[in-house]
């Protein structure tokens, strides 16, 4: 997240950002200052603060719901990593990687509760064999089996930047939500294929970006996250009547919206 460019396009988009911070302007003014003092690891969650005062009085019901509904996805993705990069079947070659994801998930729940604060809603505990609670589901070999774990965290990762996508158009009113959804949706992207890639290295017949419906994993239950990615019109344009139909699949994400998310995501909650 750049939060110089952030900075900037909240004024732009939003004339009076810097009287609705005020007397916070100066912390503004010298945030470089500021990131030089602490770790650029904690420069989101001061900005959250920031974020939060000028725009906390004016944050709708509506914004609010779509914002809990990324923190539960956020909670499911944090705590999946939490639980499994530590475990002793992952490479010691592949662990930077994962541990980098594992604190990009972390730092996202830190910060969309932070600009929730009181209206954010607890985590749900998880069961990650996708069994809804049973810990039988078709995912179960997470426990043991490592590329069970890496098919599970793509699947999570698809999941997670095709929902902020699905729920852009629902943060329109409101500029500087939508430019940190925005920011973390590109992240889960870069996750999603940065694990794409490391299951091609394993033998996977997948790209590290998505083609049409294909995954690369055989459970079924995975099915529902790639639904749509075979479209090929956009706005109105068959694009598969210029390039073949896997490139015009490749050249655009699918958003998805809530309610598939949502049944998406029951499977792995225990309570």
């Amino acid at each position: 997240m750049n939060l110089f460019d952030i900075i900037e396009n909240i004024s732009n988009a939003d004339p009076e950002f810097q009287d609705r911070i005020s007397p916070r302007r100066a912390a503004i003014k010298n945030i470089t200052s500021f990131g030089s003092k602490v770790a650029v690891a904690a420069l989101p969650f001061a900005f959250s603060t920031l974020f939060k005062k000028a725009y906390g009085q004016t944050a709708t019901t509506n914004v609010n719901d779509v914002l809990n509904f990324a923190l539960t996805a956020e909670y499911l993705e944090s705590s999946f990593y939490n639980k499994y990069v530590p475990k002793s079947y992952v490479p010691a070659a592949d662990k930077p990687g994962l541990q980098l994801i594992q604190m990009d998930e972390n730092n996202h729940v830190k910060f969309l509760k932070s600009v929730l604060g009181s209206a954010a809603i607890a985590s749900p505990t998880f069961d990650f064999s996708g069994g809804s609670g049973s810990g039988n589901g078709p995912f179960a070999a997470v426990e043991t089996d490592y590329d069970t774990f890496l098919a599970l965290a793509q699947a999570f990762e698809d999941t997670g930047e095709r929902a902020y996508k699905g729920q852009a158009t629902n943060l329109m009113g409101n500029a500087t939500v939508l430019t940190a959804a925005l920011n973390i949706h590109s992240v889960e992207a870069r996750h999603a294929s940065h694990l794409r890639r490391m299951r091609q290295l394993r033998g996977v017949a997948i790209k590290p970006w998505k083609t049409g419906t294909q995954s690369g994993i055989t459970v079924p239950a995975a099915a529902a996250v790639y639904v749509g990615e075979d479209n090929t019109t956009q706005a109105g344009v068959n694009i598969a009547g210029i390039v073949n139909t896997n490139a015009a699949t490749e050249a655009f994400d699918e958003p998805l919206d809530k309610t598939s998310v949502v049944n998406i995501l029951t499977l792995f909650i225990k309570a």
